[in-house]
């Protein structure tokens, strides 16, 4: 695509890697050139944080903001109690309201690291659709909303499709979750003159139909732009590891774990997610991309320590990356590790030494831990751990105990 961009934020898009659709490039880039614009993301509420697959829509919305446009942060207060169906195998489990308004409490401390919120032009905002969704009458939400929408093209879209060419059931409840998304950005255009819907790539269909309904019913022009659905370059999807998500929140996974998560990048990735999780200049971000051997160390560790300082601030990113020197270059304990505080309770005449390591969460079941004795990669205190049956009583954790599964992954074991 040969366009160039008049607006800060279409330039950021390109530059940077967030871009992969948009539904009319030169309109909204005009649009934006014109002065701070309203655009928004939808986040559902379906855990208590969100995990590393967010953060480039994060990202997008905090560049959103610094290139002096108005974010607002959607959340899915009504539209998780149907559940988003996009290439999805099963239907969603249905949550009540009161964990769809905790998981909201918890997603909101991540949003204030990365957007400034108030009343002025650029200030982000936060937004419930339970707000319009909750009251909806539904004979008049199917006679002035439904009649816009053609089941022969809902059909038609990749999210829906794949379902069915799968033979997978796709619940009526589920159906409607693209009528109620569209219905979003209708409101959001009329409520706060929103422009834009940011997603990622498996939300095309989904914000297309957005623009039609707004378009059909009050005549405004809105705009779609995608990202592209992130992989690692060894092909797996990015926010899992091998113990689980990789959550934003500090509760939910150490500010350590996090920085280690970016420390242990492949090669390949470094260049790459320093331009879309950094806001170093893209030419530093491709001179460190583009170093090899023991030097794309350095470039790992500047990038955890960027994307660390974004999220949870530069004193907790200095800590762990002192801890990671200790634990890695010393062969010490480190002092920012993740600990697993047992009572003298939990521990009564003994508990094993496989219950421990999933407890510390470097294994994610029993099987998993007793794997990882059995092939070498499970040590204790530093020493090879061969013996699957192994006891520990509160005497011998009596000072911390040092468990490692594999080179890179660490935690400690204490007694309160």
């Amino acid at each position: 695509m040969t366009y160039h961009p008049k607006s800060e934020f279409i330039t950021v898009m390109m530059e940077r890697g967030f871009l992969a659709d948009c539904t009319d490039y030169q309109g909204l880039d005009e649009a934006l050139a014109k002065g701070a614009q309203p655009g928004y993301i939808g986040f559902d509420a379906t855990a208590k944080s969100l995990h590393v697959g967010s953060l480039i829509q994060i990202m997008m919305l905090r560049w959103l903001q610094k290139t002096g446009n108005k974010p607002i942060t959607l959340m899915g207060g009504g539209t998780t109690k149907v559940g988003d169906p996009s290439f999805r195998a099963d239907e969603r489990p249905l949550l009540t309201p009161a964990q769809i308004d905790a998981n909201i409490a918890g997603i909101r401390r991540v949003f204030s690291a990365y957007l400034s919120y108030g009343d002025g032009p650029t200030d982000a905002m936060m937004i419930d659709n339970a707000e319009w969704l909750d009251d909806l009458n539904y004979l008049d939400f199917l006679r002035d909303i439904g009649r816009h929408f053609s089941i022969n093209r809902m059909l038609s879209f990749e999210s829906v499709k794949s379902r069915l060419d799968r033979e997978q059931s796709l619940s009526f409840l589920e159906f409607n979750y693209m009528i109620l998304q569209a219905y979003d950005f209708m409101e959001l255009y009329r409520r706060y003159g929103c422009i834009l819907q940011m997603g990622g790539s498996d939300q095309w269909g989904n914000i297309v139909n957005g623009i039609d309904l707004t378009r059909r019913v009050i005549d405004g022009e809105v705009y779609g732009l995608t990202s592209p659905l992130l992989t690692t370059s060894d092909g797996k999807k990015m926010g899992k590891s091998q113990s689980g998500a990789i959550w934003l929140n500090p509760d939910m996974l150490s500010p350590y774990e996090f920085w280690q998560f970016w420390r242990n990048t492949t090669d390949a990735d470094v260049g790459r997610f320093l331009r879309l999780y950094t806001e170093l200049p893209v030419d530093e971000c491709d001179r460190l991309g583009a170093l090899e051997g023991s030097e794309i160390n350095a470039a790992k560790i500047r990038l955890a320590s960027e994307v660390t300082t974004l999220l949870h601030g530069a004193e907790a990113a200095a800590a762990a990356e002192a801890t990671a020197r200790e634990v890695f270059e010393k062969g010490g304990v480190g002092d920012d590790l993740p600990t697993l505080t047992l009572t003298r309770d939990d521990v009564g005449d003994g508990i094993s030494i496989v219950q421990l390591i999933v407890k510390s969460g470097l294994a994610a079941s029993g099987k998993e831990a007793k794997r990882l004795i059995a092939e070498n990669g499970a040590r204790i205190d530093d020493a090879l751990l061969n013996d699957a049956g192994l006891m520990l009583d509160a005497a011998a954790l009596a000072s911390p105990v040092k468990l490692s599964a594999g080179k890179k992954r660490h935690a400690l074991v204490q007694i309160e």
